[in-house]
């Protein structure tokens, strides 16, 4: 059961017009910081800002290789996102 405090956070993080190009951009690969940050055009605690939101949703999973971290949409963040949807929906 999703708690209303973990939906407050889904949607929060789905909320930004920069957390969407963020999803965007790693829709189809991961990612290393160095190029979200390139393509973005922030600063390193605008994107880590954007990403902790982003992680702590649940919607984006990360891992650390040497000094950088890299970046994927999780698909059981979807899943979980697809099915809060579904519920509040009424759709089984």
């Amino acid at each position: 059961m999703t708690t209303k405090k973990q939906k407050a956070k889904i949607f929060k993080a789905l909320g930004d017009e920069k957390r969407i190009e963020i999803l965007e951009l790693i829709k189809d690969k991961e990612e290393c910081a160095c190029t979200l940050l390139e393509k973005l055009g922030l600063t390193q605690s605008g994107l880590s800002y954007h990403m902790k939101i982003l992680c702590e949703s649940g919607i984006v999973i990360s891992r650390q290789e040497g000094k950088w971290t890299y970046y994927q949409i999780s698909k059981n963040g979807v899943l979980k996102i697809s099915m809060i949807l579904f519920d509040m929906a009424g759709i089984k």
